[in-house]
């Protein structure tokens, strides 16, 4: 697999797309820093660490939807990939959908979204937008 966090990133969008509760991957700390920082924003109700029969790492993530079963994330999308990287400073850091969606944004200091960043004064590489 050449972008395990694309292939996250699309295990969610098939996931909320199917309005499935929940989805299992493969982890890894990159997933699931994606995971907490979707959590703390309130796309995704829960994740958990855990490890298959023979020793390797997943990740159980519970999806949100509100009470007519719409999920939380509408879209997602992945910004930087392994072909083509996108790093801004904090000042290049735009809004995604004039404050309705987030970024993803990874620094020296470790995952934040673009307002957390532009709040801290941090530039990294812009990983994903989720609306």
């Amino acid at each position: 697999m050449s972008d395990p966090v694309a292939d996250f990133l699309t295990r969610i969008r098939n996931a909320a797309q199917r309005r499935h509760p929940q989805f299992q991957c493969q982890g890894s700390l990159v997933r699931q820093e994606v995971a907490d920082v979707l959590k703390r924003e309130g796309f995704i109700q829960d994740w958990q660490a855990a490890h298959s029969e023979d020793g390797k790492p997943l990740l159980n993530v519970s999806l949100k939807y509100d009470k007519e079963g719409v999920s939380a994330i509408r879209g997602i999308r992945r910004v930087s990939t392994p072909g083509l990287r996108r790093y801004v400073g904090y000042r290049g850091l735009t809004r995604v959908l004039n404050g309705q969606g987030i970024s993803i944004v990874t620094t020296s200091k470790g995952m934040f979204t673009d307002a957390q960043c532009r709040e801290q004064k941090l530039g990294g590489e812009i990983i994903c937008e989720v609306w």
